[in-house]
């Protein structure tokens, strides 16, 4: 063998060896380029499952925005009801006061010309008639009238009246339980101002304050 042919075989296994060592590189170098490719691949997929909950989310997001603007309205909604029924409620309580106000002296007054024309009993309280929603403590008490502060036109009584015919106090007796009874309410009338039922003859609505007019204003007469 000849020194040219030793060299030769020299450089090829050098070359094998080079290339042995390239390929070895290459191969470990293929694998991480599909190790890598594949994670990539798998990431990818997972960004897009995470990127749809993300969507999800944020629907749900804005589904309990609308909830809560949704129940912030109804509160606020709510808040205006009350307030108006509080309002109206304290209205018409003020107006059952200052009707009371003037119940309570005619009742008082109707009660002592009963007692001491016709020597009947008085009538029922407010809370004693039958399904009335008002209770004894609705209204702040009246003090008892007075015997010194009779009806400037009664005359004077003695403390026990004599009793009047019996087919008079019959008479009476039967229209005041009628009456009794019944409780006929008295004519009323809408008040032109507040549009409240007021006693049809009363000058003045006791609510607004408003003078009252009639509707069928009566002609003057011609001369």
């Amino acid at each position: 063998m000849t020194a040219e042919n030793e060299r030769e075989i020299y450089h090829k296994l050098e070359a094998m060896k080079e290339i042995r060592n390239k390929t070895i590189t290459l191969e470990r170098l293929k694998r991480s380029i599909l190790n890598e490719v594949r994670s990539g691949d798998q990431e990818g997929r997972c960004l897009a499952q995470y990127k749809r909950e993300m969507e999800l989310l944020q629907q749900e997001k804005m589904s309990h925005v609308e909830e809560l603007r949704q129940i912030h309205a109804d509160i606020n909604a709510m808040e205006t009801v009350i307030k108006q029924t509080e309002e109206s409620m304290t209205r018409k309580l003020s107006a059952a006061s200052r009707l009371h106000e003037d119940y309570r002296p005619l009742k008082a007054e109707v009660d002592l010309l009963r007692r001491q024309c016709l020597g009947l009993d008085r009538l029922p309280d407010l809370h004693e008639e039958e399904g009335s929603p008002i209770t004894p403590d609705r209204f702040p008490p009246m003090a008892p009238v007075s015997a010194a502060r009779p009806a400037a036109f009664l005359p004077p009584a003695p403390r026990k009246p004599p009793p009047p015919p019996p087919a008079f106090r019959s008479a009476l007796d039967q229209d005041f339980l009628t009456v009794s009874l019944r409780q006929q309410p008295p004519p009323m009338k809408s008040c032109l101002s507040c549009h409240q039922q007021i006693h049809r003859n009363a000058p003045i609505c006791p609510l607004c304050k408003a003078k009252s007019r009639s509707r069928n204003p009566k002609k003057p007469k011609k001369k």
